[in-house]
């Protein structure tokens, strides 16, 4: 289910003070100081609940059936795999005593969103931030796995993509090109182009054997960063609701993105060039997987943007042109990383 896009939201509603005291009774965690709505909690499921026993987060009200019992199995299996900071424990109430739905606690996590920091002082500390990305995402991808698909909720296995990944990929895109109709101009030439740009990827995909767990959502509101006596930290991620098993490339594009978007390529392709260092990947066929993932983020974005009367660039300009951008970005972030990897190795080599 996590690897379809929701777009409806069963927010929480009005909740009182009784009806959280008796969750908090429940769980045996003091008394309610206080409540509030998450700030980046976009599906608006989530508040922020203090109690004399501690901090947590109330999630309730799921878009769909097992969304809680799914994101509770990813949690506990990278607290399990990994040294990440997830929200745990995770507990579910399905009782449904208190309100209408099941919910979730978990504890809130220290830290504060990425673009909520000002790095004035010190620049340096981006790159900082991007090798911790780099470094938590390889950490997520050392979950392998032997289907591409979705998690069962019901037995925890994984239910295959029909017929192949690269089928579901691509055939998803060329969908919400199609959606994108609805709201903008869609032209043949930039029909053409996302065709052109998935005939050239199909090789890589149809190769692509290896599946790993992908969060599907790794973008600044859903991870947090905190300063420690050592430096900055990672102090955890959440939200796993969007979270399959696919290629693992896919969850680099939406940091990747935002600092392009930010005018910060350097930062971007540092992140890049630690997240690649190990990885005995050929940079080309990195390269088309990366294009098609980057299509396949900015055609649900261009569409949505487009729909909420919410566009940041020039409106008039066509949908394949917008993509070039973003494409070309890739092309040279990965020229970026090769030429200073290069400059590394001769410097050695002289040394």
């Amino acid at each position: 289910m996590t690897s379809n896009i929701i777009f409806a939201s069963n927010r929480l509603g009005a909740i009182d003070n009784d009806q959280l005291q008796a969750m908090l009774d429940k769980f045996k965690l003091g008394t309610l100081i206080s409540f509030e709505k998450t700030a980046n909690g976009a599906m608006g499921q989530t508040l922020f609940v203090t109690a004399t026993e501690g901090n947590f987060v109330f999630k309730g009200n799921p878009l769909y059936e097992g969304q809680l019992r799914e994101e509770r199995f990813f949690i506990e299996n990278l607290h399990k795999r990994t040294t990440v900071p997830v929200p745990m424990p995770y507990c579910i109430d399905d009782s449904g005593e208190i309100f209408q739905w099941n919910y979730a606690l978990m504890p809130r996590l220290i830290g504060n969103h990425l673009n909520t920091i000002d790095f004035t002082a010190n620049p340096n500390e981006k790159f900082v931030v991007a090798e911790l990305i780099a470094k938590t995402l390889l950490e997520f991808h050392s979950w392998k796995a032997t289907d591409f698909g979705d998690l069962n909720t019901y037995d925890f296995s994984i239910n295959p993509f029909k017929e192949s990944y690269k089928h579901w990929l691509f055939n998803r895109i060329m969908f919400w090109l199609e959606d994108a109709k609805k709201y903008s101009k869609i032209t043949t030439e930039d029909i053409w182009w996302v065709e052109n740009l998935l005939k050239q990827s199909e090789d890589v995909f149809e190769k692509l054997k290896t599946p790993t767990f992908i969060m599907g959502d790794f973008k600044p509101g859903n991870f947090l960063i905190f300063r420690n006596k050592d430096g900055l930290e990672i102090s955890g991620v959440f939200d796993f609701t969007n979270s399959y098993f696919a290629d693992p490339l896919s969850d680099l594009i939406k940091m990747v993105t935002y600092y392009i978007d930010a005018n910060e390529s350097d930062v971007a392709e540092h992140l890049i060039k630690v997240y690649f260092a190990e990885l005995n990947e050929d940079i080309e066929t990195v390269i088309k997987r990366m294009n098609v993932h980057m299509l396949h983020q900015r055609v649900l974005d261009w569409g949505c943007a487009k729909a909420m009367n919410m566009v940041t660039w020039d409106n008039n300009l066509p949908f394949y042109k917008w993509m070039e951008f973003y494409t070309n970005s890739v092309v040279n972030l990965f020229k970026l990383t090769e030429s200073s990897q290069l400059r590394k190795c001769k410097k050695q080599f002289r040394s």
